[in-house]
C-alpha cells in the first residue's frame, strides 16, 4: 500500500518517528540521514507545482520504502525514483509500490508518461520495472550515478 509522505514524517523518521498507525521496524533504515534530508527537499520543492509527490510503501502497517517523484515535464512525464530498506529488498515491495504508482498516474489527467533510471547493475531495480511494463529507451551517463538505463511507460 502506498501512503502519501508529508514534510512531518521526513523530519521524523530519522529519529523512529513515524505517524500513528504505521511503524519502523527497529532494522529499518529506509535512507541514511543525509539522503532522507535530500528526499523531503525534493519532495516539498516538487508538492509546489505537482502534489502528491511522495509515498511511503507499506506493508501490514510497516513502512518498507518510499515512492518519490522527481520531476514532471510540462508534457507531463512523470520522472519517479523508489527504494525499499535494505533489510526489506528482495521481498517485492519496489514492484507493488511502482504499480500502484503506475495506477495512481493512470486516473491522473496530468500525467501521459511515467519515466524512470535505473544503475546498468543494479538488475533487481530493472526487473521491477520491466515487471510494470516499463521499456527500455536509452541510456545515458549521469553525474553522480554514472551510466544509466533510461525507462518509460505510457499511461495516457
Amino acid at each position: 500500500m502506498l501512503i502519501e509522505a508529508i514534510d512531518d514524517d521526513f523530519i521524523a523518521m530519522p529519529g523512529g518517528v513515524v505517524r500513528e498507525g504505521l511503524y519502523l521496524a527497529a532494522d529499518t533504515v529506509i535512507a541514511p540521514p543525509e539522503v532522507m534530508e535530500m528526499l523531503r527537499n525534493l519532495a516539498f520543492e516538487t508538492r509546489r507545482s505537482f502534489a502528491p509527490s511522495a509515498w511511503w510503501i507499506v506493508h501490514d502497517g510497516e513502512i518498507v520504502g518510499l515512492c518519490s517523484v522527481i520531476r514532471v515535464s510540462p508534457e507531463g512525464d512523470l520522472h519517479i525514483g523508489y527504494g525499499v530498506a535494505p533489510s526489506r529488498q528482495g521481498r517485492g515491495f519496489a514492484t507493488k509500490g511502482v504499480r500502484q504508482m503506475l495506477e495512481w498516474a493512470l486516473h491522473d489527467p496530468r500525467v501521459t508518461h511515467v519515466s524512470a533510471e535505473t544503475g546498468t547493475e543494479n538488475v533487481a531495480s530493472q526487473r521491477v520495472l520491466e515487471s510494470n511494463g516499463f521499456l527500455r529507451t536509452g541510456e545515458r551517463i549521469d553525474a553522480d550515478d554514472g551510466r544509466v538505463i533510461c525507462w518509460q511507460i505510457q499511461v495516457a
